[in-house]
């Protein structure tokens, strides 16, 4: 389903850790309607939720909702480090095109968005709108 890469296994490991995160809770992914692209990502450090793919390892565990699963298969997550912007990072091949903020993004065939819920604008499409 998803790969993860070593520095992305390591980096979650050691959030888990730090969150004194039990076996059910992992790194849960989700995309939502929203953004500048008309999709975006969602992830946080929460609990297994019924029906999601189960991804990662034993220490490193990722959790994906189902209804995302079209539009992440094949991904990768990967993590990076750097002083202006340190942090998980989705590689998707399903997206045709990604919003500079990298949290939206657009998906390569039409799909349906119809179970999806309505997310947040991102960065971009505020100052847009400001």
């Amino acid at each position: 389903m998803i790969n993860l890469t070593n520095i992305a296994k390591a980096s979650l490991t050691s959030l888990l850790e730090r969150k004194n995160a039990d076996n059910s809770t992992g790194l849960r992914l989700a995309v939502k309607k929203g953004g500048c692209a008309g999709l975006q990502y969602e992830m946080g450090v929460q609990p297994k939720v019924e029906g999601d793919i189960v991804a990662g390892d034993e220490q490193a565990r990722v959790f994906v909702a189902q209804d995302a699963t079209e539009y992440l298969e094949g991904m990768t997550l990967d993590y990076s480090i750097s002083l202006s912007d340190s942090g998980f990072k989705i590689i998707n091949p399903n997206a045709a095109r990604a919003c500079g903020c990298g949290t939206s993004f657009e998906a390569k065939k039409e799909t349906n968005t119809e179970n999806l819920e309505e997310g947040e604008a991102c960065e971009s499409e505020l100052a847009e709108n400001a």
